[in-house]
């Protein structure tokens, strides 16, 4: 198993791992929870100034003979026009091919009738244009001069779209590849799990893909819904830009008023609720030395509440996105050094909304960030904020909705939210003087109606081992709920250590499975070949080994040699584009244990400690958990498949290029015997790259007679 780690080793050379740098500054102890930073509050509040009047344009709404609704709003300023087609169509439940409908909006524009999707792409071009497409409808944008051409290309992928069973095939491909980053992915995890948790999966906003309703997706299903939603009385046309409103209306019934009008399904569901007390979910990630928090839950929040101007201002006092200064980032971050950043949101929706804080921090702080998190959740629903901390969030969202007006689709999208959720036809306009005009109390009875750390689902992304028990205190029954990645219920396996298995019993008897120590004891030279798929080019490995304490690695990329170790069995020397350096301290030790033919053998002697975990599923099979500590401290996690003995996954940790660490997972699998030994001919390793890395064998010899020149320094 060594010339795994050899591998993992090479290819953290070659890239830097993506796992998110752990924020080292020490806690200090004792200090006070400080809301906003010192020297952020000015020594007297700011002055409260008349709310600046914004001129966004006014909208002009007409209904087409076949229900569509057009909204024009007429902005002269630059030669440039947008349209957009979102047909407003209830939330569906994909059931058991879940994903389908974004792939369907995804392949709208990858092909027609009469043009392919390179056709499209070269046409759109041409005019300097752009055009997409999504689970709701298509947009773009072009100068003026080319609104006809725009609207004609528009039109035909609207209503004459192919669906091109190969443009499916690369869509699913690149789902894949998405899914298998996200399986290493905390965050991504996090989001899953919690959207599954805070709706239900009997609820369309609780269903996730997977690689299971991925591979269930066909034309089929895509085509029906297709002719089933996108329909012209239930979409809008949103037409933004240097246009006449008359003109604008001319081309809408020329470009789509023979879109044929007809009935839609209407979808009701149950009201997804808070959790009765708050709990604790978590979700294992093997070797992880940091843990993702998310405390979330549904809120009953709709657009046209208006509860959404003073409820924005107090989640950005408490954590709001894209203001420092928040609570919780000032307590985590600024108090405690925590981590790099906290932030919340609350979130309304047409159906349901959602509350939700989020952050990362190290496996020793995951319990006390939690504490601080629930703590300011508390404090924001107990005491009114002061007038200075009130006013400059105040400042903050008035500079981040003037910013936005800056992008050519805010408009349209502030036309197409006042028409579809039924708000004033002022709201946008008036924006800024409503929200200077929140008071504290506003703010005080927003925390107290949306905030609710009391029924809150505590989602957990992180080391069982490390952190599981710790987060009990955060729940009444003291019961951790725990998650596989896609939010599926982990049960007890209920499955018991039997009498007599130890750790070294687990070790011996792996070491027989592949070949026995006598077997192992007759090598005297390996060399293998071993081709490892990464998400870019294609890494080739070559890795020899002589007399269990020798070592030669070298790695190539499109037949140029990248990276190289060789230990000579006392020294150990790195080379590649950055130069050459001598290894020492764990890497040295690293080394060294890969030299060996079979470290494990080495457990029992080697001056390791073993310890058994317990038992632990992967891939559908029951595992023994070893935690194996070197004598320099360094510990890895192994896991033995208890019905055959043969290895299963190993996580280590390893140092990232600034000192951080990060955990690597390797699974093994496809043993083949050579020379009556058992080896693993396939691997696959997360955490080195965003996208697990596949590698397979694709050489093998032993006893090869290797010269003595390979392992020598150079």
């Amino acid at each position: 198993m060594k010339k795994i780690f050899c591998i993992l080793a090479a290819s953290a050379l070659l890239s830097a791992t993506t796992q998110t740098t752990v924020f080292a500054q020490n806690t200090k102890s004792g200090a006070p929870v400080i809301p906003i930073p010192s020297g952020a509050v000015r020594k007297a509040a700011p002055k409260e100034g008349s709310a600046p009047k914004i001129q966004i344009g006014q909208a002009e709404t007409t209904k087409l003979a076949n229900g569509l609704t057009v909204i024009v709003v007429e902005n002269h300023k630059l030669p440039m026009v947008s349209f957009r087609i979102f047909v407003d169509y209830d939330p569906v439940r994909e059931l058991d091919a879940a994903g389908y409908i974004n792939m369907m909006g995804e392949l709208l524009s990858k092909g027609t009738a009469t043009r392919t999707k390179a056709k499209i792409d070269e046409e759109v071009d041409f005019i300097g244009a752009s055009l997409s497409s999504d689970g709701n409808g298509v947009s773009g944008s072009c100068l003026t001069k080319h609104t006809d051409r725009l609207l004609e290309l528009m039109a035909d992928v609207l209503f004459n779209p192919a669906f091109p069973a190969e443009e499916l095939e690369k869509a699913k491909r690149r789902a894949e590849s998405n899914l298998a980053s996200e399986k290493d992915d905390a965050n991504a995890i996090a989001g899953n799990v919690g959207a599954v948790l805070r709706y239900g999966k009997d609820h369309p906003y609780g269903e996730v893909m997977t690689e299971a309703t991925l591979a269930k997706i066909n034309l089929d299903q895509i085509k029906s819904h297709y002719q089933t939603y996108f329909k012209p009385n239930i979409a809008y046309l949103v037409i933004v830009g240097d246009i006449k409103k008359a003109d604008a209306l001319a081309r809408a019934e020329k470009y789509f008023g023979k879109w044929a009008s007809g009935n839609v399904p209407a979808h009701k569901y149950g009201t997804p609720k808070q959790p009765d007390a708050a709990q604790v979910d978590f979700v294992h990630k093997p070797g992880a030395v940091q843990s993702v928090i998310n405390i979330t839950y549904p809120v009953e929040l709709m657009q046209n509440n208006p509860d959404v101007i003073p409820a924005r201002l107090m989640n950005t006092i408490l954590g709001g996105s894209g203001y420092f200064n928040n609570r919780v980032n000032a307590n985590l971050r600024e108090g405690h050094g925590y981590t790099y950043g906290a932030r919340t949101g609350l979130s309304p929706d047409e159906i349901i909304g959602f509350f939700n804080g989020s952050t990362s921090v190290r496996n020793a702080v995951t319990d006390s960030s939690i504490i601080e998190f629930m703590r300011e959740m508390n404090r924001i629903r107990t005491e009114k904020v002061p007038a200075e901390e009130l006013q400059l969030a105040k400042n903050v969202l008035t500079g981040q909705f003037s910013q936005s007006l800056e992008r050519p689709g805010t408009i349209a999208n502030f036309a197409l939210s006042t028409a579809r959720f039924k708000l004033p036809a002022d709201y946008y306009e008036i924006y800024l003087a409503n929200l200077q005009n929140v008071t504290a109390d506003q703010i005080l009875a927003m925390a107290q109606k949306y905030v609710r750390p009391d029924h809150a689902h505590i989602l957990v992304v992180g080391n069982k081992d490390d952190v599981a028990d710790r987060l009990k205190q955060f729940t009444a029954s003291g019961k951790i709920n725990f998650y596989d990645t896609y939010g599926n219920p982990i049960k007890d396996s209920n499955v018991s250590i039997p009498a007599g298995v130890t750790a070294q019993t687990i070790v011996s008897d792996y070491v027989t499975a592949i070949g026995g120590v006598k077997k192992i004891g007759t090598i005297t030279d390996m060399k293998m070949a071993v081709t490892l798929v990464t998400p870019g080019p294609t890494l080739e490995m070559e890795i020899a080994q002589k007399g269990g304490n020798k070592l030669a690695v070298v790695m190539s990329m499109q037949g140029n040699v990248v990276q190289s170790r060789v230990y000579d069995g006392e020294k150990a020397l790195e080379s590649g584009m950055g130069g050459q350096r001598m290894l020492e301290g764990e890497e040295l030790e690293d080394v060294r244990e890969q030299a060996q033919f079979c470290k494990e053998a080495a457990y029992l002697s080697g001056g390791y400690k073993l310890t058994l975990k317990g038992v632990e599923p992967i891939d559908g099979k029951n595992a023994y958990v070893l935690e194996v500590e070197r004598q320099d401290g360094k510990k890895s996690t192994e896991y033995y498949d208890m019905a055959s003995s043969l290895k299963m996954r190993e996580v280590s940790t390893t140092l990232g290029p600034e000192g951080e660490p990060s955990s690597v997972i390797t699974d093994l699998g496809d043993y083949k015997e050579v020379n009556g030994i058992l080896f693993p001919h396939s691997m696959t390793i997360s955490g080195v790259f965003p996208v697990p890395m596949k590698g397979t064998v694709t050489e093998l010899k032993v006893n090869a007679g290797l010269d003595d020149a390979v392992f020598q320094l150079k």
